[in-house]
Order: structure tokens, then sequence, then C-alpha cells
């Protein structure tokens, strides 16, 4: 009988080791969520090497900067803590393989089933790294990252906690929280994944279930859990950011609003959630409150200067919205001063904005744009052996300036405005769109006024393509469909700028969605998916391609239902 008792005792010892570890986890996660980043930290740091809880949140938070930076150091100093922290779970996990046990006198304790969910845990975020550092995600295998591990123990978490007479401890509720949060982030972030990148990804035959990811995300958002934070930023993530550039534009305002307003109200100065409230402003078209929010995130924190170059970003953006580009530029400035995301990105869009500005008017610090625009290429960089595809597609269009006399982009703007579906955002706007109009108009007519040259059916063909874009916006489709029927008519005299026809296509696809010609759409899609190939952009214009293809329920090879 004493060994029972004793092995009681271990038992609840253990319950309680656990119970006190998640207790001060949800502390540390408190202290990050109101800008105390360092105290979290410090808060967490001295037990990584025995806690799993610990390192994980640990490491979280790391990967969490090395997302709002993308500093090539912070993106390796996470992967690595992210690693140690993989190993200190493994330690508690159960030597046996296999979860599921054949006697049912071996089941698993619950701190081996937290273990579990930890392991499966790091090895996702290791992945959410790796996709940080390459938009296609074949670095995905280059690193070794076994995600299908991951996958599997979630599965099979999920099976064993809705057994019957499965094990219920005290800290169950941040189990099933943990399980919510990997099932749900793997069938949010799989259904946003071309099949053919699937495969690549060794995932053939598995796609994910966008609606059923985004219940239990939201599930696990509205839990008071250690991974309710996790859930909702993941969520917001979807709703204000990946919707837009992988998506069809359309956002969730009124998800990300409901999922904000509880931690708004409990991180009322609380940077990341004033940024994330921005960007929901943003979306609706209401810029001057956009900007306010954006520059209230910078004053709440002054630790993470890193976490500010999030916020210049967007700031940037909501100038360009409204052609400051003065403003937009001095942003820029900033960004291509401190940040080390893509300095030829920055570089590129000083450039740019000078560009806009008219012949005689004066240029700030005096720089030159024609001078920018050569630097541009100097500054290329490289993330595990690849330049971001933006960064590419700016050192493409910096190319002409190379010459003694060289060619003058028309609106270089308004083209990597729209590589960032930033005219969606404008959308509701009629004054910003009706803007933008009056400077594709000028830059139209400077175009015609002009001896033709090599780049001359691209150029216009941008403006075909942008001015689609803005009429669209104004409703007027017949002349939308019109402006983007001259793009595709002049695919064959196209030289350089070989991205316009896909995207075009991809944009009359959506035009035709809105006017309920959905047969049309599905057939420029799978052109736009088949017929084009190593293109500026190319990764991005698929996840489009698909995501509206799937939101038309319109691919075969997506209709199987595989949800975990």
């Amino acid at each position: 009988m004493s060994n029972g008792k004793d092995a009681n005792a271990a038992e609840n010892s253990s319950q309680m080791t656990l119970k006190e570890c998640l207790d001060e986890c949800m502390e540390a996660l408190d202290l990050f969520l109101n800008n105390h980043f360092k105290e979290s930290l410090d808060m967490l740091r001295p037990r990584v090497k025995e806690s799993m809880y610990h390192a994980l949140i640990y490491a979280t938070v790391l990967e969490m900067q090395a997302m709002m930076t993308f500093q090539p150091d912070d993106i390796s100093n996470a992967g690595q803590t992210m690693k140690s922290a993989q190993e200190v779970c493994h330690k508690f996990r159960r030597k046996s393989s296999g979860l599921l046990s054949k006697s049912g006198g071996d089941s698993l304790t619950e701190v081996q089933l937290h273990a579990e969910v930890c392991y499966a845990e790091c090895q996702l975020q290791r992945a959410a790294l790796t996709f940080l550092q390459d938009e296609n995600m074949v670095s995905f295998i280059k690193g070794g990252i076994k995600v299908r591990n991951s996958y599997l123990i979630y599965k099979e978490l999920h099976s064993l906690i809705h057994s019957p007479g499965s094990l219920k401890g005290a800290s169950h509720v941040h189990l099933e929280g943990g399980i919510s949060f990997g099932i749900g982030a793997f069938n949010l972030t799989l259904s946003l994944f071309p099949p053919r990148i699937l495969k690549v990804l060794e995932f053939a035959g598995f796609s994910g279930d966008k609606d059923y990811g985004l219940s239990l995300l939201g599930d696990g958002a509205t839990g008071m859990n250690l991974r309710s934070m996790l859930c909702a930023l993941l969520l917001l993530c979807y709703y204000t950011f990946l919707t837009f550039i992988l998506g069809t534009g359309e956002g969730e305002v009124t998800e990300a609003e409901r999922l904000l307003k509880p931690f708004r109200l409990r991180y009322p100065r609380g940077a990341i959630f004033l940024f994330f409230a921005g960007r929901t402003e943003e979306i609706k078209g209401n810029i001057d409150e956009a900007v306010a929010l954006f520059e209230d995130g910078c004053k709440a924190q002054q630790a993470w200067k890193q976490f500010h170059h999030m916020c210049y970003w967007e700031l940037m953006w909501c100038f360009t919205y409204k052609r400051l580009w003065k403003m937009a530029y001095f942003y820029a400035d900033l960004l291509s001063k401190e940040s080390l995301w893509s300095k030829a990105m920055y570089v590129y869009m000083k450039a740019a904005y000078l560009s806009m500005l008219q012949e005689d008017e004066a240029r700030p610090f005096g720089e030159d744009e024609v001078e920018l625009f050569r630097q541009v290429p100097t500054f290329k960089q490289k993330i595990a052996g690849k330049s971001p595809p933006t960064e590419k597609f700016a050192i493409r269009k910096a190319r002409r300036y190379k010459a003694r006399c060289p060619i003058r982009l028309p609106v270089p703007v308004l083209e990597m405005m729209y590589m960032w579906n930033g005219f969606s955002m404008i959308s509701k706007r009629p004054e910003l769109t009706e803007g933008m109009m009056q400077t594709l108009v000028e830059a139209e007519r400077t175009l015609l006024e002009a001896p033709g040259n090599e780049h001359s059916v691209d150029d216009r063909c941008v403006i075909h393509l942008l001015k689609g874009l803005c009429l669209k916006n104004q409703g007027l489709l017949q002349a939308a469909e019109e402006s983007f029927g001259k793009v595709l008519s002049s695919e064959k005299k196209i030289r350089f700028d070989h991205y316009l026809v896909p995207n075009c296509l991809v944009e009359l696809a959506l035009l035709y969605v809105d006017q309920g010609r959905r047969d049309e759409a599905i057939q420029l899609l799978h052109k736009a998916k088949h017929n084009y190939k190593e293109y500026s952009m190319e990764s991005r214009t698929q996840f489009r391609v698909h995501a509206t293809l799937a939101k038309l329920k319109a691919d075969p090879e997506e209709e199987e239902d595989t949800r975990m």
C-alpha cells in the first residue's frame, strides 16, 4: 500500500509543479502584453532548462520578436532557442513510442501529455520561423523540420483527450488550449497553400480545412489558457494581413474587432494590440484613425525599437494612400536607416516617392531618385540562401536606372502598392481612389507624349492594370474589364514585366466573381495557375489564385475533406 501512496504523492507533486509553472508563464505573458518585454524574459529565463513551459514561452517570445524584426540574427537566435526548448520538452515525454497505450494500465501522466503538446508546438513554431525565411516554404524541407511529426502528435493527442475515460488533470484547460492551437494553426495555415506546394512539403493528400481551423482558434482565443494570446495573434494576422497578401483582399474586419475588444480593454497600452487596431482601421479606410493608432503604438514602448518598424511600414502606406509622398518618404527613410529587414526595398521606396514629386520640387535631404534607384541592387541580401521576393522585384524594377540616361518608371509607388494589395485598402474611400486615378491619368498622358522606347508597352500595361483596379473600386465594372483587357491583348509585346498578365487574369477573375460570372472566373484562374511560370512574385500570385479557387470551391484537388 505504501508504494501506491508514494506514487500518488509523486504524481500530486508533479501536478503542483506543472500548475506553478503554468501560473508563472501566464504572469510572464501578461507582462509581455503590457510592453514589459525585458521583465517577461527575466521571469522566464531562470527555468528554461528545467521547465518545458518556461522553455516554450521564452522561445515563443523570442520568436515573436524575430517575426517583428525580420532580422536574420533574431530569426537564427529564436530558432536555436526553440530547438533547445524542444529538447527540454523531450525529457518529459514518455520513452516508449506512441501516445495511445495498447494496454489500459499504461496511460500517460498529465505531465507526459503536456510534454507531448509542448514538443509538437516547438516543432510547429520552428516551422513558422522557416516560413519567415522563405515565402514558398521549400526551406521547410531544407531545414529538416519534421512538420508532419508535429501534425501526427496533435492528431493523436486530439483523439486521446476525446476518448472515453481520458485523464483530465488540474491543468487540462491548458492542454486542451495547446491542442486547439496546434490543430487550428495547421488547418488554417495549410488551407492557404496551393496543392503543388503541399506536395513539395510531403503533405500529399492533406489540405487544411480553413473553417475548422478558424473555429478551433476562435475557441482558443476566447478561453482563459496559456495559448489564448497565440490563438488571437494568429487569427489577427490572418484577418488583417494574410487575407490581403495571400488571399482575395477582403479581410475580416468584424472578426478582427471582436477578437481585439477584450485584449484592448485588458491591455489598453499594449503595443501589439494598438498595432492590430491600427491595421483594422486601415482596412476600413479610416486612414487618419489608423495613423493615430500606429503612432500610439510607437509611443507605448521603447524597449523593442524593432516593433516601431512594423508601425513605420504601415504609416508609410497610410501616407501613400493619401498621396502625401514626402510623408511616406520620411517613413521609408527611417526604415532604411533603422531596419535590417530589406534595405533594398526601403531605398527603392525612397527613390519611388521622390520620383512621384514634380521635377522642380525640392527633394528632402537633397537626395536624388536616380542615384537611389542605382543603389538598390547593392543592398541585396539573402535569408536562408534566398532574397525575399519583394526585394527581387524592387531590384528588377530599378535596373533601368543603370543607363546613363535612364527611362523613368511611370508610377513605381502605385505598382508596389499593388503588390501589397493596397488598392483593396482604399476601396471604401472614393476620394482616395479618385486621387490615385488622377495620378495614373497624368502618368499615362506623360507616357503618350514621350517618344516610344523598349519599356513603353510594359509601362502602359502597368497603368492599364492599376487603372482597372481604380475603375473597379469606383463601380465602373465594364470600364475596368476593358482596362484589364488592354493588358491581356498586349501579352506578346510585353518584354520585361511578365508578372502583369497572370496578375491581370487574377484581377479580371475577381471582377467576374463580383458579377456572378463564376465559370468564366474559374477558367481565367486556371489559365493564370497553369500557363505562366518564373515571373516576379509568382508564389504570391499562386497563393491568391488558390484562395480564389478555394472560395469558389472550384479546384478538384481540394474537394476532399481531409481536416484533422
